[in-house]
């Protein structure tokens, strides 16, 4: 309820000027936040960011998890949860009418249905095993407003399958590569296409790729510029920045 007062305060130096609008907004996009103990939920992400808050599950107590769905719920906000397990899902769907879970991307929500973008994201994958955490950053790319292509399966083993989308890569406004083992694509994407391209390393891989780090390594060390690189199976994190170039 403060940040309530202090906003109305900060309304009425507005109306009487004794503040501009831009110096209001910058004031409210720093401010509000609502503390309901082990979470501090930030009211206005959207306003800083323009993307809303959004809560990852691992790792939460479920009774914890209930509490932040409780509190989104009473706002009439939309949420997006992160990393949660169909078993958790189960748990507290009831909670919040509406709330719908994707399997393979590891995420439920409940947002409001925005406009797309004209621009597309394209985003490309190595092999299959590559699936979950691509198809984790095309939720993410959607639900923030982006339209996308997601092209399978197309990785450096039989690199003459990436040939056939060029086209589609070249019309894309930006680029996410998904990849485990040694994590090339990346390189070879940037390397034919003008785009800015967001590299995924991924876990998938035999006992040298070290469980992603092989690949983190080889999309690091890119000799083709314009490869911005996530962390490891990061879908999200790679959503989230191809969808702030987008917009």
């Amino acid at each position: 309820m403060k940040s309530l007062s202090q906003t109305k305060k900060l309304l009425y130096k507005v109306k009487n000027k004794k503040i501009s609008v831009p110096d209001a907004v910058h004031e409210l996009a720093e401010m509000p936040f609502a503390d309901i103990g082990m979470a501090k939920i930030d009211h206005h992400r959207m306003l800083r960011r323009g993307f809303p808050e959004v809560v990852m599950a691992e790792g939460k107590r479920t009774a914890d998890l209930e509490a932040i769905v409780r509190h989104f719920r009473d706002t009439k906000k939309g949420l997006i949860i992160t990393r949660i397990s169909k078993g958790v899902y189960d748990q507290i769907k009831a909670m919040m009418p509406g709330l719908v879970y994707d399997t393979d991307a590891r995420m439920a929500y409940l947002m409001p249905k925005k406009a797309r973008t004209k621009k597309v994201i394209a985003i490309v994958t190595a092999g299959t095993s590559d699936y979950r955490v691509a198809r984790e950053a095309e939720l993410t790319a959607e639900l923030f407003g982006s339209r996308v292509t997601l092209l399978a399966d197309v990785g450096v083993a039989g690199v003459h399958r990436l040939f056939k989308h060029i086209r589609v890569l070249r019309k894309a406004n930006v680029i996410i590569v998904v990849a485990g083992m040694e994590g090339a694509l990346a390189s070879v994407v940037s390397g034919l296409i003008s785009r800015p391209v967001v590299a995924v390393p991924t876990s998938v891989g035999y006992g040298a790729s070290f469980k992603g780090i092989a690949p983190l390594l080889t999309m690091l060390n890119s000799c083709s510029p314009g490869v911005v690189v996530v962390n490891i199976d990061n879908g999200f994190g790679a959503g989230y920045f191809a969808s702030m170039i987008n917009n």
